[in-house]
């Protein structure tokens, strides 16, 4: 068993616009990603089911044709493999859970995050 404080782990500088944090197990990844207002994540896929929950702001999602609109305490749940992407509408907060974990995190391998 392991105890992290997110206000106590390294803050991941992305781009001028989104940072995080993260914490990975055997299974899954929880993530605090901090959007400033108008970043964009471009569209994206990956094998990990995703749960992301606004703590704080206003998100659009992107998911094939359809735009989703998230704010404070508000959940989207991405199915495996489904093209999304995201852009902030105010300064914002989201954790985001991965099943299965996010290697391509880990090894730094993503640059649609990091343009």
């Amino acid at each position: 068993m392991q105890k992290y404080a997110w206000d106590e782990m390294e803050l991941e500088v992305l781009n001028d616009h989104m940072s995080r944090r993260f914490v990975t197990g055997e299974k899954l990844t929880v993530a605090q990603v901090l959007f400033k207002k108008g970043a964009p994540a471009s569209i994206h896929q990956h094998e990990s089911e995703q749960i992301s929950y606004v703590l704080e702001g206003a998100l659009r999602f992107h998911l094939d044709d359809e735009k989703v609109t998230l704010s404070k305490g508000q959940v989207l749940l991405i199915p495996s493999s489904v093209p999304h992407g995201a852009e902030a509408l105010e300064d914002s907060v989201v954790l985001d859970i991965f099943s299965p974990i996010r290697q391509d995190w880990i090894d730094k391998d993503d640059a649609y995050l990091r343009r």
